[in-house]
């Protein structure tokens, strides 16, 4: 009887065979399964051996491995004594799940336990593996946290080497699910090629855009360049894993500047042909010219996990494009497909509602459920009335829509998505701002759309048709709203997107010219749960101040006004505000974070109001705000982040010794240094008149997080400060100097210093500077602005810039007069995905014509001004046709070969949004006829509803 209870347990002696000879305190601890459920297993691994009295039949009914040990014939089955050379914390969880105890499975242990279970033959603990795993790779919500990149790599393999069949799908899954999260981890280059292959295959591949799968791809490659470079058979996997990108569906400014690339440049150009192609052809024709099978290539990528949907820069896309990547692949068994879906888009373009709903019946359309957010901005052929009907099913949790820079977004469509999207919270209607600005400008004569007063407007066309549909629109709760440039709203109709919208929190109006000072007012006293308004260059003034402060009674506070409760206020430009106003409004306003200022009639006294200590920014710039002012803002907020006082001359004041510039500078460094203990320091600065060496010294505590710094007129450095900048901000992203003196030492050290530098402006400095600072490898560097600082560039000059600055999308190069016509090609061969270029005095760059910047497709901004009267009367008319997303381009009449241009009257399905033309005049001078003067530009703006002409006698 005595034997037969023994026979019931076994001893477990476990031992770690990587820790065996190392010192340890505790040589040995004894436990039992019995007290299974209290064992401390940080007591138990604090041993060098962890002997465990377990149930034999325990241990052969949960484990095949005990099961063959315990159970057979041999001689090693009636041990009672086990020896396990295994990782005693590893060992110890298989005990304990084979006791039904509760497992904590992280990423950095499943491979262990994966191992254990297999080895061990632990079905129990295997299934939990396999649902731990498959959890992390299946599941739609937040259930397990996030898997480490090369956790993920070490579990597939471990799968591939021990034919897990579960193991390599379901990584392959978690990859394809988390590919926008995990392409960006330092490791991502380390990923097998199999199982990238296998995610990009996946069904649960989820990318916001097919430009982010692309740009993972050639991270990879990147990565494994010589690997890769080593076979043939190597090559044609490269081929293969190319090859599984939608060239059709990238973003043009993408693949334009992809154009050098040795791995993705023929893939670059393949894209570019197939976008041109695309960009000609209706969605009726796009779908005659498609086979009978499912037309993958043209399909968006969509995964039950995806949360945001970016076509942002596709100038091809329309509406049947947006179609086919919302049916199931099931409907392209059918033979009619295409008819139907043909007749579909008929009804979707003609706008007839009760038929368009029957089809809409009639398609199979997928719902997304999880997107929430929407990027449609810069796609122009897009019929965005059309794709909203379409996408309001498919999309029906949609939160953000931004639809920049869409001249064919109307106001009458703003209602129609308020009322197919029901949980939509934030909307951007961004486009271009109009250099005319009303107040700024002397305006010599308009065309009548450009002069029209908000009475005026009621009688104009368009007007009725948002009123006509405002009966159907149910109130929306959108709390953020952007119409910053839109120059098509005036007061009427903003007034009745704000009935609907009377829940908005951040209101961006931002340069729409035609809504008066009494409309932004209305807007206020409708919308009382404003926190953030940006009114910069519109007509607020005393209306929308008296609005702001005018008392509200709410349910937590009976008498408040809108102005104690706003967190952001910029009113940039804004001078009809007298200074009683103003002092009234600031006073209110002790809860801003970020106030801007600039360009308006502030003084000290209405600054010196203000009470708040919770500023993170502040702009100044052009204001006669003084140092007292500016000092007593910064001794009561210790949070500010960004400070902008450019163009304050009042800061150079000399007053006294004590009061000079330079002690208040010193005193402004120890005011931020001693704010230090509460926030990490300043991360944008703009400085001018008073700003120095010493300024800049006291303030070095205060700035090693500097991500940006602007310095103009009235401040200077110094050589030493200038080579200290690098040591001093290392963090360094923009630096922008104008009327600066700088060294060639100086410039070298920022340019060879900065890793981080994406914006470098010199404009109108003065020293000696040569091309030896530009010489160096600068990959980051995406701005680059030189204006009259180096007059002595060649061309030799500027392909050497292409080749240490190879990623520019921007560039402005102003008095280089040793440029002729073959730096076009130098600069469109160089810099083929540019986007903004402005070149101004640049020698003869046009006096041959222009035709190789029409290679920079991507381009948005073109300037041309006084390169050579080289310029065809038709470049305007040719550059918008074969430049499908320019929006702005500036000329001037002196360059034109035929002494005038011709202009669009009418869009033609352009992309065009301002178009300046500047003239000039010959100056006379006791010598005879001296250098041309600026006389006036022609101004011509197109919106949603019309063209505008402004002749002004500036030059814009």
């Amino acid at each position: 009887m005595a034997r037969s209870l023994v026979d019931e347990f076994v001893i477990l002696v476990v031992t770690d065979p990587c820790r065996l000879g190392a010192h340890v305190e505790v040589e040995e601890v004894l436990t039992s399964t019995s007290i299974i459920n209290s064992w401390d297993l940080p007591e138990l691994l604090n041993c060098e051996r962890v002997t465990v009295r377990a149930h034999r039949s325990r241990l052969v009914q949960g484990s095949s491995y005990f099961r063959g040990l315990l159970s057979g014939s041999f001689s090693e089955s009636r041990l009672e004594d086990i020896p396990i050379q295994w990782n005693p914390e590893v060992f110890l969880d298989v005990l304990r799940c084979i006791y039904g105890c509760p497992l904590d499975i992280a990423s950095r242990n499943f491979l262990h336990l994966l191992e254990a279970a297999l080895y061990f033959g632990v079905d129990v603990l295997l299934s939990k593996c396999k649902s731990w795993l498959s959890v992390l790779a299946l599941s739609k919500g937040l259930e397990s946290p996030p898997m480490e990149l090369n956790d993920l790599i070490s579990i597939w393999n471990f799968g591939l080497e021990h034919a897990s069949d579960f193991v390599p799908d379901l990584c392959a899954a978690y990859l394809a699910k988390n590919f926008m999260l995990l392409k960006s981890n330092k490791f991502f280059g380390n990923v097998p090629y199999e199982l990238l292959m296998h995610c990009i295959k996946h069904p649960h591949l989820t990318v916001d855009s097919e430009m982010h799968l692309a740009d993972g791809l050639l991270v990879w490659l990147d990565a494994n360049r010589r690997n890769l470079e080593s076979s043939t058979s190597i090559q044609n996997d490269l081929i293969i894993l190319m090859e599984q990108v939608h060239y059709s569906l990238l973003p043009l400014w993408f693949t334009a500047g992809k154009r050098k690339s040795h791995i993705f440049s023929k893939y670059a150009d393949q894209s570019i042909d197939l976008v041109i192609r695309l960009m000609k052809m209706s969605s009726i024709r796009l779908v005659d010219m498609l086979g009978d099978s499912c037309p993958a290539d043209l399909r968006v990528r969509l995964s039950e996990y995806s949360e945001r949907l970016d076509l942002s820069g596709c100038p091809h896309m329309n509406a049947a494009i947006m179609v086919l990547s919302v049916l199931p692949n099931s409907y392209y068994i059918n033979t009619v497909w295409k008819k139907s879906l043909k007749t579909f888009l008929m009804n979707l373009e003609d706008g007839e509602r009760n038929r368009f709903q029957s089809y809409q019946r009639s398609l199979p359309i997928l719902s997304f459920e999880r997107v929430q957010e929407v990027d449609i901005s810069k796609c122009p052929s897009l019929d965005v009335k059309s794709v909203i009907e379409c996408l309001s099913k498919s999309f029906p949790s949609l939160t953000k829509l931004r639809a920049a820079y869409l001249l064919n977004f109307k106001m009458t469509t703003l209602c129609k998505v308020l009322q197919k999207f029901p949980q939509l919270r934030e909307v951007d209607l961004t486009v271009d701002i109009t250099p005319v600005i009303l107040g700024q400008a002397s305006v010599v004569y308009s065309s009548p759309a450009s002069i029209q007063t908000a009475s005026n407007l009621y009688m104009i066309g368009g007007i009725n048709s948002i009123n006509s549909g405002q009966d159907n629109c149910s109130v929306s709760y959108i709390t953020r709203l952007t119409l910053e440039g839109r120059s098509d709203i005036c007061d009427t109709e903003l007034q009745s997107i704000s009935r609907l919208c009377d829940s908005l929190q951040y209101l961006n109006i931002k340069g729409c010219v035609l809504v008066s000072d009494a409309c932004i007012a209305d807007i206020i006293q409708r919308c009382t749960r404003l926190q953030s308004i940006i009114v910069c260059y519109t007509s607020f003034a005393g209306n929308s101040v008296r609005a702001l402060c005018t008392s509200i009674s709410t349910l937590k506070e009976p008498m408040n006004s809108i102005a104690t409760n706003l967190r952001m206020l910029h009113m940039s430009g804004c001078k009809g505000v007298n200074e009683a106003l103003l002092t009234n409004l600031i006073s209110q306003t002790h809860k801003l974070k970020s106030l801007c200022l600039k360009d308006t009639e502030v003084t000290d006294t209405v600054l010196c109001k203000f009470s708040g200590c919770s500023l993170e920014m502040l702009d100044i710039s052009n204001t006669m705000v003084s140092r007292p002012a500016l000092a007593h803002v910064i001794s009561k907020n210790y949070g500010l982040k960004c400070l902008k006082a450019r163009g304050c001359k009042t800061l150079l004041q000399v007053d006294s010794d004590r009061n000079s510039a330079d002690f208040f500078f010193s005193w402004f460094g120890q005011e931020l240094v001693n704010g230090l203990d509460k926030r990490c320091g300043l991360e944008e600065l703009e400085m001018g008149w008073g700003f120095s060496y010493s300024s800049f010294e006291s303030m070095r505590p205060a700035i090693t997080f500097l991500r940006s710094i602007s310095l103009g007129l009235g401040g200077s450095l110094g050589e030493h400060s200038l080579k200290l900048l690098p040591s001093a901000c290392p963090l360094l992203e923009s630096v922008i100097f104008y009327f600066q003196d700088i060294s060639d030492s100086a410039l070298t050290n920022i340019m060879t210093s900065l890793k981080h530098l994406q914006e470098l402006a010199l404009c109108y400095c003065f020293g000696d500077i040569s091309m030896l600072g530009f010489k160096f490898p600068i990959p980051n560097l995406r701005k680059l602005r030189l204006e009259r600082v180096t007059r002595w560039m060649t061309s030799d000059d500027l392909f050497v810039l292409t080749q240490s600055c190879p990623n520019l999308i921007e560039l402005s190069l102003v008095g280089c007069v040793l440029l002729n016509s073959g730096c076009q090609t130098i600069i469109s061969t160089g810099w083929p995905g540019m986007i903004s270029l402005h070149l101004e005095d640049c020698g003869g760059i046009t006096e041959k014509g222009v035709s190789s910047f029409f290679d920079c497709v991507a381009l948005e901004d073109l300037l041309l001004r006084h390169n050579g009267s080289g310029i065809e009367r038709n470049f305007i008319l040719n550059a918008a046709s074969k430049l499908p997303m320019l929006r702005i381009i500036s000329l001037d009449m002196c360059d034109a070969r035929d002494s005038d241009f011709d202009v669009p009257e009418e869009k033609n399905g352009c992309y065009l949004r301002i178009v300046k033309i500047a003239r000039c005049k010959s100056k006379r001078c006791a010598f005879g006829i001296g250098a041309p003067m600026h006389k006036e530009t022609m101004v011509m703006v197109w919106n949603s509803k019309d063209l505008t002409k402004t002749l002004v006698k500036e030059r814009l």
